[in-house]
């Protein structure tokens, strides 16, 4: 009698234990898929905001002409049109679109005066643009429609006669889109501390 209580106790304690065990397992599966949604939708909110705040800095930009950043750049820049704006995290910066011959171009902004030789390019660099076009989509996608011209981004990513240039004449550091089709230029000038 004592072993059959002892068998039916300890298989009691046995199904007790693993009714324990399957309870914690539920309860850290339901805890772990909570964290999980409650991460995810703290991500996603913080990105929401930060894409908001940049469209928000975008759109409360201001109008301003190329030669107020580039001073004395003479009468090779034609159809100009450029934005001042500034980031969320307080970085300053400039996006001009604009049409100019190459040849004349490039030799001016290389001899634009910097505030540190050590830090800047003597020359531009032709880049490959692949890594520009791939910064392009990923911020297209947060632009609300619109934003910009289609067209524009279409023929970034598309046309094989884009040409694409880096130079940093300190503190403005710029990268520039070049149509030799249509001479157009988008430029856009980073600000650095």
């Amino acid at each position: 009698m004592k072993k059959s209580i002892l068998i039916v106790t300890s298989a009691l304690s046995l199904l007790a234990c693993n009714k324990i065990n399957e309870k914690i397992d539920q309860t850290v599966q339901e805890t772990t898929e909570t964290v999980k949604q409650k991460t995810q939708a703290a991500v996603e909110e913080r990105v929401k905001k930060t894409v908001n705040e940049s469209i928000k800095s975008l759109t409360n930009s201001e109008d301003i002409q190329f030669n107020q950043v580039f001073p004395n750049s003479g009468g090779f820049i034609s159809a100009e049109s450029g934005k001042k704006f500034v980031f969320p995290n307080g970085t300053k910066g400039y996006i001009f679109k604009y049409k100019a011959d190459k040849a004349e171009l490039i030799p001016f902004l290389e001899s634009q005066p910097t505030t540190d030789e050590a830090r800047s390019d003597k020359k531009a660099r032709k880049v490959d643009g692949q890594n520009i076009v791939d910064k392009i989509s990923f911020i297209e996608k947060f632009l609300p429609e619109n934003t910009i011209d289609q067209s524009i981004l279409d023929d970034i990513k598309n046309d094989e006669s884009i040409e694409y240039y880096k130079l940093k004449r300190f503190p403005n550091n710029s990268t520039i889109i070049y149509n030799s089709k249509n001479r157009t230029v988008l430029q856009y000038v980073e600000v650095n501390k």
